[in-house]
């Protein structure tokens, strides 16, 4: 049966719709088409003739509230927290939309998903070479590995061993084929200790792998040996980190099926850690609870802030947040490895790795990199996305905003270090939609092989090329590499207070305000439009001396600055203010005279010079100047971080209904 054939009604007429996530307040009138792949709706009006497209694959749930005299209403969520309400004028077409719908955002197969079917414009061999834009071994190779400590393994060659991990894995050099295929055998899923990112300074590494299937007594000898191999292989520490992600009490309850943690007492050059981060039954419900939070309609503070607490959202975040840390500073202040693992070692393992990453590697806060980190520790390493995020028709309790949380976790980082992130929120935003969306292949499966066995790489495309190919969009206008605060490790401070409310995801528009453009916006445009106004000059220069055969002289004039230290001080970001020190001006400079600029022109003779009073922008900080301010870390991260809520309001007294019934 065709997707096709789900269509009951493709077309309806005289439809309202109104579009929750962007605060409107009267409905639009217009049609509504559906087809295979998209919901759209086109507005009667001729002068606008306005176009909303809704993906199939993007439609989390399809509710349908009682019928009113106006006629009948469908409510779609979506799974970029958008939220559209239609208003359908006989009851009959809102129930033939209705099931249409229902049906085609839940595909049973694969064979249904829209990237089986986006054919972008682009040949066989360009298709093909999309999913070889990222070169996973090239950036372990960046890490320095190969090396006399770690070396690739065929054993897991054809998903022999694990047939959830990658088939190119590295593991320590003393890990014989025996010691691996006897660890996986006592690991849960057979995923076996393994190699995810090597420090080069310190030798230490992150490893990350699965629960033991140790019991209350169970022992394994290769696996013992398995994880003396990993300690071994760091010259400079005679034990490692063992990490459990979980809460201890979560941990302990595994034992009685069989599984459990590492008992110190058989593993004796290791030290135990639990994390406390909590399942993803309580993660789906937390999220539920900030979506919720995100569609109040012109809440009060203490609404606002109380549904925030209620959530428990970022706590959890911290959680996350929390684990990475000590990850970080374990492998760069102690020197010591790590092995992380979870229960199945695919949700949280992926999340505390990958958070210890971007601390500890700057290259993970560029737009490539971010790209390798996603493709090697969630799509290689064999996080279940398809389960996760719903892209078939399944089991709800499944479904967890896993990589959400990453996601998330890396926004509140550029938060508190607004310059280190070549990368905006934009690009965030970006992956969290294509995660979800199916239009490309890259997301789809729960595992390398099952990738592989769907052929996926032939019947699909990458979406990584298409991201890079809009990078210019998601440029972070701040980032300069060779600011203190963009190298080295990143120590964020995890106090909760440093913790905010994702508004640009969970709250597109606040619904009190008009739209705002955006802090990282405004900067880019600021940056572009100097960039013109140079470029203007420089043609207006040659112009000149074209036009006078004299060359041009640019003669800089000193400006005056008020002293910043009789301005009162605002403290911005999440660390405890300092004592105050004007990096700009000095007492000596605020009385300085200046000779008039036409003076040494006049001095100069026949050549033509012009004063030129340089302009402040962003291009030509001096970075020495610039980081004066940037090394306090989040000087500019909270010039968006107002509540959702300018205050005790009052409520919003248009109701949906109103709305509809006055369009």
């Amino acid at each position: 049966m065709s997707v096709m054939e789900h269509i009951r009604t493709p077309k309806v007429e005289n439809v309202r719709l109104l579009d929750r996530s962007i605060g409107q307040r009267k409905a639009s009138v217009g049609t509504l088409y559906l087809s295979a792949t998209h919901t759209m709706f086109v507005e009667n009006n001729p002068e606008t003739r306005k176009e909303t497209w809704v993906l199939h694959s993007m439609v989390s749930s399809v509710e349908r509230p009682p019928t009113t005299p106006a006629g009948s209403q469908l409510i779609l969520r979506c799974k970029d927290f958008r939220v559209f309400q239609l208003l359908i004028p006989q009851e009959r077409d809102c129930f033939d939309v209705h099931t249409s719908l229902v049906r085609m955002s839940r595909p049973e197969k694969y064979s249904e998903l829209y990237c089986l079917s986006f054919n972008p414009n682009v040949n066989k061999e360009e298709r093909e070479e999309s999913w070889t834009f990222l070169d996973l071994m090239a950036d372990y190779k960046r890490m320095g590995v190969p090396n006399n400590l770690w070396v690739t393994t065929a054993a897991n060659s054809e998903y022999r061993v694990c047939d959830t991990y990658p088939s190119e894995l590295f593991v320590p050099k003393s890990a014989t084929p025996a010691i691996i295929v006897g660890s996986s055998r006592f690991r849960s899923r057979g995923r076996f200790p393994a190699l995810s990112y090597f420090h080069q300074d310190t030798l230490a590494a992150v490893c990350r792998c699965s629960q033991p299937l140790s019991g209350f007594s169970g022992r394994c000898q290769e696996d013992e040996m398995m994880l003396q191999a990993v300690m071994k292989s760091n010259p400079g520490s005679d034990y490692i980190y063992v990490v459990d992600t979980r809460p201890k009490l979560n941990a302990m309850a595994n034992r009685a099926a069989g599984k459990g943690y590492e008992n110190e007492d058989h593993y004796t050059n290791i030290k135990l850690h639990f994390i406390g981060i909590e399942n993803i039954h309580v993660m789906r419900n937390s999220q539920q609870k900030i979506i919720d939070v995100g569609e109040m309609r012109a809440p009060s503070m203490t609404d606002f802030l109380w549904g925030l607490e209620n959530s428990g959202w970022l706590k959890h975040i911290k959680a996350i947040l929390d684990a990475g840390v000590f990850i970080a500073k374990a492998v760069a202040d102690e020197g010591v490895s790590v092995l992380v693992h979870c229960s199945d070692g695919w949700d949280r393992t992926a999340q505390a790795c990958s958070v210890a990453s971007i601390l500890l590697d700057p290259y993970y806060r560029t737009i490539k990199g971010l790209m390798l980190l996603i493709e090697r520790d969630w799509v290689s390493f064999g996080h279940k996305f398809s389960h996760r995020y719903a892209h078939l028709d399944g089991d709800p309790k499944e479904v967890s905003p896993v990589i959400d949380q990453f996601l998330e976790c890396v926004w509140q980082l550029s938060e508190q270090f607004p310059c280190a992130f070549e990368y905006n929120e934009r690009f965030l935003i970006a992956i969290h939609t294509h995660v979800y969306s199916c239009q490309y292949g890259t997301f789809l499966g729960n595992c390398q092989k099952e990738r592989r066995d769907l052929r996926f790489c032939e019947r699909s495309h990458s979406v990584w090329p298409q991201l890079w190919k809009d990078r210019a969009d998601f440029i972070n206008p701040l980032y300069n590499a060779e600011l203190s605060q963009c190298q080295g490790v990143l120590r964020p401070n995890t106090t909760p207070y440093c913790f905010k409310m994702w508004k640009g995801l969970y709250n597109h528009v606040e619904k009190s305000t008009p739209p705002r453009q955006s802090p990282s916006d405004f900067l880019s445009a600021v940056r572009e439009e100097s960039q013109q106004l140079e470029e203007e000059l420089t043609n207006h220069q040659e112009r000149i001396a074209a036009l006078t055969g004299k060359p041009i002289t640019w003669q800089k004039m000193e400006v005056l600055r008020r002293r910043t230290s009789r301005l009162q001080q605002r403290h911005y970001g999440p660390d405890p203010p300092t004592t105050y020190t004007d990096p700009i001006t000095s007492p000596a400079q605020d009385h300085r005279t200046l000779e008039p600029a036409n003076q040494k022109a006049q001095m100069k003779g026949p050549a033509l010079s012009l004063p030129l009073s340089l302009p402040i922008h962003l291009k030509n900080l001096d970075p020495e100047d610039f980081s004066a301010y940037s090394d306090l870390e989040s000087g500019v991260a909270d010039l968006s971080s107002r509540s959702s809520s300018g205050g005790d309001e009052g409520k919003d007294p248009d109701t949906e209904d109103a709305a509809f019934t006055t369009a």
